[in-house]
């Protein structure tokens, strides 16, 4: 744990941690305890991703331009509409992504779902959520995506959205008592040989539902003993042609979190 450009080695269970409703507080208190560990960089070869036994729940068409991107792909399976519904709706789109086995972290490989022709990556803000309901903390995450899959049929979200290997969250959480402020800037580069074949950004205050919101809908009538993430949907969308291979880099950052970076395969 790095708190302050220190790092600190705690001995705390995960899960109890990231459902602490004062976790911040907690956090400064135990690495007040914990001597700082110079040798930890060195001993960790990449982090892990950052959850144990937790859920990764997903947001939908919280963005206009993901909302264009769903109409798009789906208009000659007659599905165009539903998404302006969606965007337009109290009740937010809220969808399992992955169970934590499916989960990779920074460094790792994700995996190209094998029947699919048109594989995009998602960068989307990661909530942490306590089994309270309460926003812990940040991290960064890929929702990978099937979009000829669900472009199909709506009813094929599962099979887009959810296979080995199919998200990656991290570098690590930002604990934070405050919410990234709306003009912080989401950033996406897919490299291929070397060569950046993407390149695009965007910002938090272009999100039309507020977090807040979100895990309001979450945990209505569901409960979460773990606690869990929340990806909140992506405001960038790679061009129509573009599509994941094996050997790809993709690179996302979000200001203030870090850097996530995973291979395709």
């Amino acid at each position: 744990m790095s708190l302050r450009g220190r790092l600190h080695s705690l001995d705390a269970d995960w899960n109890d941690l990231v459902n602490d409703p004062h976790l911040r507080e907690r956090l400064e208190r135990l690495c007040e305890e914990a001597p700082h560990d110079s040798s930890l960089a060195a001993s960790v070869s990449r982090p892990l991703a950052p959850l144990v036994d937790q859920e990764v729940w997903a947001a939908g068409v919280t963005y206009w331009r993901s909302r264009m991107a769903r109409a798009e792909e789906s208009a000659d399976s007659g599905g165009g509409d539903f998404y302006d519904r969606v965007y337009d709706a109290e009740r937010p789109e809220l969808f399992l992504k992955a169970t934590a086995h499916r989960v990779v972290g920074t460094g790792e490989p994700m995996h190209l779902r094998s029947d699919s022709r048109w594989i995009v990556p998602e960068p989307e803000l990661v909530l942490v959520v306590a089994r309270c309901g309460t926003i812990t903390g940040f991290t960064i995450g890929n929702d990978l995506s099937c979009r000829d899959i669900e472009g199909a049929n709506p009813l094929y979200l599962p099979q887009a959205k959810t296979f080995d290997r199919c998200a990656a969250v991290g570098p690590g959480i930002l604990v934070s008592r405050s919410l990234p402020p709306p003009d912080t800037t989401i950033r996406l580069v897919i490299r291929r040989h070397a060569r950046t074949i993407c390149d695009d950004s965007t910002t938090l205050s272009r999100m039309k539902r507020t977090p807040e919101e979100l895990v309001s809908w979450l945990v209505r009538d569901n409960s979460f003993p773990s606690g869990c993430l929340l990806m909140t949907g992506t405001g960038i969308v790679p061009p129509t042609d573009l599509c994941l291979q094996a050997g790809d880099r993709v690179e996302i950052s979000i200001d203030g979190i870090g850097r996530l970076c995973n291979r395709m395969r």
